[in-house]
């Protein structure tokens, strides 16, 4: 009697409800899991590079304003040194041993608060990290896992959870230097030997967004704005490219040419090329 005082408009509505309700029910684990939300990725880290002349890197990164917050010794020697763009972002400068000779991109870090959150979603999704979440060397809590081809072989992708006591945690507010050409870390570029695969592992696997507007750059899970790009390798091989937000392009040319560090301008961006030929890229974000 009820149903047929309602209206067709009202019973069609319910019976979507009932449909949907239905769906709910007896949607899969799998499916339930799709669904839901990859936990945010805070930005990024740092990413890690293998130079020729560990001082010649470092005087460089000085000249831009960049100080070396630590460095990690054995023996007497520097084998990593930390370069600080900012409270949670860092440069880390490996120097050539006879064993690793190559210079160029090593890595590239990503930053969660809950990096068990993170690990547990790939493990719940097929993806593999290499190993479980352990403590690093600095003191933070630490996972990778292998990418898609790069230059030289699969793509290290690290994780860090920065934690209390960590050299990292503890440099906060220190080492920032004033004339700092750019403040912030906003995108990385992945040289890739398939990029149309590389899109598919971030896009699929790792739960990155296409941007709307460039084609090739990924936003990271989350809210912090922070991009990869994802080029063929034959237009940088095995050479880095980071790009860096600076409130003034104007402000931070003539940082450069106080420090008398060469620079290409365009319209809309400086490029300053390091002793090893790896690229930071200047834009106002």
């Amino acid at each position: 009697m009820l149903r047929q005082s309602l209206s067709p408009r009202a019973r069609s509505l319910g019976s979507i409800a009932l449909l949907a309700i239905v769906s709910l029910l007896f949607i899969g684990p799998s499916m339930a899991q799709s669904i839901q939300q990859a936990p945010p990725l805070d930005g990024i880290a740092h990413i890690a590079i293998r130079v020729h002349n560990l001082d010649a890197a470092r005087d460089f990164y000085k000249k831009l304003g960049f100080d070396e917050a630590f460095a990690l010794s054995k023996d007497g020697a520097v084998y990593q040194s930390f370069i600080k763009l900012d409270d949670r972002q860092f440069i880390e400068l490996y120097p050539t041993t006879a064993k690793d000779s190559e210079i160029g991109f090593l890595h590239l870090c990503f930053e969660s608060d809950n990096l068990q959150a993170v690990y547990d979603d790939y493990i719940a999704r097929g993806v593999h990290p290499n190993f479980k979440i352990r403590k690093a060397g600095a003191g933070n809590l630490l996972f990778t896992m292998k990418g898609p081809l790069q230059a030289t072989g699969p793509q290290n992708i690290e994780y860090t959870q920065y934690m209390p006591g960590s050299r990292h945690y503890s440099d906060r507010g220190q080492h920032l230097g004033a004339d700092r050409v750019g403040t912030k870390l906003v995108s990385v570029t992945l040289a890739m030997q398939d990029p149309v695969a590389a899109r598919e592992f971030y896009l699929k696997q790792l739960e990155f967004t296409p941007d709307a507007h460039r084609l090739g750059v990924f936003d990271l899970p989350g809210t912090s704005g922070e991009q990869v790009e994802i080029v063929p390798v034959a237009s940088l091989g095995s050479k880095g490219r980071i790009t860096l937000a600076t409130v003034s392009l104007k402000d931070s040319a003539r940082l450069l040419k106080q420090a008398h560090v060469v620079f290409k301008k365009s319209r809309r961006s400086l490029t300053v090329t390091d002793p090893d030929g790896n690229l930071i890229v200047l834009e106002t974000r």
